[in-house]
Order: structure tokens, then C-alpha cells, then sequence
């Protein structure tokens, strides 16, 4: 079904649902907001509701994160994979990296790449006159240069390496999810087996290079940075003190009208004047316009959570050993949530706040709920 949704190109619309997540919508579609589908011998109920949403997001104990293919776990751990004290513990150590006030000093590195990445485009336009350009590659390399200037300041070049190993990774684990897990399969020399290790194995060793040589300097009385590895770090030598060792999108009149106020918007609080952090909070429509992108194109599309004993869900009687899939994207888009234009672009639903257009409810989630989804927010606004 996912090679069928992805046979032919995307129409120009906002309704991305049945191109990345066909069956799951489908499944929504034809059987209803409580339906539930088999992944091999386990049943995954889709929750879609906000009271039940609510529920699940504020019992972290009782609905916690199923164990991944063992292979995927190459591509991603930490604080997204853990649960209980472990997911705790990490908590407290990640809180203060994602402070407002630390976020601050990292505003210098995304308008340095921001503005690396504009400089290319009036250079080819210049050349040409005019061009038709396709931003998705330097898009791409936009995000690698934030993350990797942002996490490893003065260790850029080896932390661009990292993003590059991760892209890579991140290729062969969708080949893997999509593919029937058999135990004990990834113990067998094959050829995406044995390039997702010698990839994590290069990962691992850069990271500890770069961590190594940062901690020696900052127990030698170097200067503490303030980019994201300097924070951990910080962060994590005092919890140790503390504690001991405890898309093709097609462009139409009414995103032409959107462009236009953020641009106006934007000139009317910087000018000319390069961008400063308290700045941002006075740009409210490209806010608004930001809040809009993430509800239609919500980048974490789906989060799956797991009993392990009976559980009463509003109402419905959950089993032990029962999945639940959270569908941010099918949420994001229910009309009975955001009304008749919910799959429309429609920036002014947010005019007064996440709060007030979703009328307190959990229906707005587009990077998990929680210390993590909380974190990424920060960044990304």
C-alpha cells in the first residue's frame, strides 16, 4: 500500500495523510477513530480522541514506548526510547539545555546558517537572472549546519560527519520497519546489517571523541560553552555531584498572501538589522505560520505506546499487552477537532495561541507531548 501512495506524484494539497500513513488512514477512514489493526500477533488500537489522548500522554508509567525492531535502535536512543526512572533521570539531566535563556545563545548559529544558505541563493539568481530552485537540498543542509553548529560549536566539521552517518542510517532503518522483523535476523551478516553497524560504530567513536576532548578541557578550566554539548555536559557534571552515579508542495494565492505579512512582519521589527532573539517573540504571524506548518506536516506522525497490564481507557478496556497508536497527523486534521478548513492552510486559527485554537484540548502534538516535545518546541519557534 505504501508503494502504491508513493506510484504517482502528490496533488497540490495539504492532505498528506494518504501519502505517508495509507493504511492507517484508510483503516480511520473505513472503520472508525477506534479502530485497531494487527502488527503481526499484537493488536494496535488508534486513539484519536483528546479526553483519551490527554489520558495516555499523562500516565507515562501505565502506557509506556514497545519495544523497537532491535536494529532501529542504531538509529535512535536515549531520552525518546526510555521509560520510568531511566526516562527520569535523563529528564532532569536534558531540562536545562532547552531553557529559553540557553536556546538564546544558540540564535547567532541559525542566523549564520540561515544567512549562509540565502547568500547561495541570490548568488545563482544573480548569475541567471531568474531560476527555478528546487530548496529541498539545501534544506536539507540547512538542518545538518543548525544541528551540528548549534550541538558541537567548535567540533562543526566532525558534527556535520555525524548528521551525515545518522541521514544515511536513518535510510536503512525505514527499510528495516517496513520490512517483517524475524528474531534473531539481525545477527545475520547481511549486507544493510552490517553497514548499520560499521555506521553506528563510527557514530559512537566520533561522539566520544568529541565528548572526551570537551570534558578534558573543561576539567583542565577551559571555558564552558554555550553550545548544546557544553550544556549537557554541564548539566550533567552537577546531576553527578548531586547525586553521585545515581514534501512537494504547490504554492497558491493564499500562501503568496501568507509570505507577504510574514515578510512585512519581519521587516517592521528587524529592517535591515540582523535578527536578535528577543525579536522573535514580536513576530507573530510567522509564529502563527510555523504553528500552521507543524499541524499539517507534523514531523513525528505517529507515537505508539504499550500496556502491560488491563487498562481501562475511557471507554475502552484495553488487554495486557495491547498497543495504541497516537496518529498526530489524522488528529491534526479532524474536522470535528479544527473544524470544516482542517485540511486547509489557515495560519489565523492560531491567532490567539496553541491553547485557543485547540480549546485546551490534546489535539496539537507534532513533537510528542512532554519534557521532549516541550524541548523541540523551543527550538523550533
Amino acid at each position: 500500500m505504501i508503494s502504491q501512495a508513493k506510484s504517482k506524484p502528490i496533488n497540490f494539497t495539504f492532505d498528506i495523510a494518504p501519502r505517508v500513513f495509507p493504511f492507517v488512514h484508510q483503516v480511520v477512514s473505513n472503520y472508525g477513530k477506534n479502530s485497531f489493526i494487527w502488527i503481526g500477533p499484537t493488536p494496535r488500537v488508534n486513539i484519536l480522541n483528546p479526553g483519551q489522548l490527554k489520558e495516555i500522554f499523562s500516565k507515562i508509567y501505565d502506557f509506556q514506548k514497545p519495544n523497537a525492531n532491535p536494529l532501529t535502535k542504531l538509529l535512535a536512543t536515549g531520552l525518546p526510547n526510555y521509560d520510568g526512572e531511566k526516562w527520569a533521570t535523563h529528564r532532569k539531566i536534558i531540562n536545562p539545555a532547552f531553557h529559553l535563556e540557553k536556546l538564546k545563545n544558540m540564535s547567532a548559529a541559525f542566523y549564520q546558517c540561515c544567512n549562509d544558505m540565502m547568500s547561495k541563493w541570490e548568488s545563482l539568481v544573480s548569475e541567471e537572472g531568474s531560476i527555478e530552485l528546487d530548496v529541498w537540498p539545501y534544506l536539507q543542509t540547512l538542518t545538518s549546519d543548525v544541528i551540528s553548529r548549534t550541538a558541537f560549536g567548535s567540533s562543526y566539521d566532525e558534527g556535520r560527519r555525524i548528521f551525515e552517518l545518522q541521514k544515511e542510517q536513518a535510510e536503512l532503518a525505514m527499510k528495516t520497519i517496513r520490512s517483517v522483523y524475524i528474531p534473531g535476523w539481525r545477527f545475520l551478516p547481511t549486507k544493510i546489517n552490517k553497514r548499520m553497524k560499521e555506521i553506528d560504530k563510527e557514530i559512537q567513536d566520533s561522539l566520544k571523541g568529541i565528548i572526551n576532548k570537551r570534558e578534558k578541557a573543561i576539567k583542565a578550566g577551559g571555558a564552558r560553552t554555550d553550545d548544546l554539548l557544553g550544556i549537557l555536559l554541564e548539566s550533567n557534571f552537577k546531576e553527578i555531584e548531586e547525586h553521585g552515579n545515581d514534501k512537494n508542495v504547490g504554492m497558491n494565492l493564499q500562501d503568496v498572501i501568507e509570505e507577504s505579512r510574514a515578510r512585512e512582519e519581519v521587516l517592521h521589527v528587524f529592517g535591515k538589522n540582523k535578527p536578535e532573539f528577543d525579536g522573535l517573540n514580536h513576530l507573530k504571524v510567522v509564529t502563527m505560520i510555523l504553528y500552521e506548518v507543524l499541524r499539517l506536516y507534523p514531523p513525528v506522525i505517529v507515537l505508539t505506546r504499550i500496556v502491560h497490564e488491563e487498562m481501562k481507557l475511557g471507554n475502552l478496556i484495553l488487554p495486557a499487552g495491547v498497543q495504541v497508536s497516537l496518529p498526530a497527523i489524522l488528529v491534526h486534521q479532524d474536522r470535528e477537532l479544527w473544524g470544516d478548513d482542517a485540511k486547509d492552510f489557515n495560519p489565523d486559527r492560531f491567532v490567539e495561541g496553541v491553547s485557543k485554537a485547540t480549546r485546551g484540548q490534546v489535539s496539537f502534538f507534532p513533537f510528542g507531548c512532554g519534557v521532549l516535545g516541550y524541548a523541540l518546541d523551543n527550538i523550533f519557534l
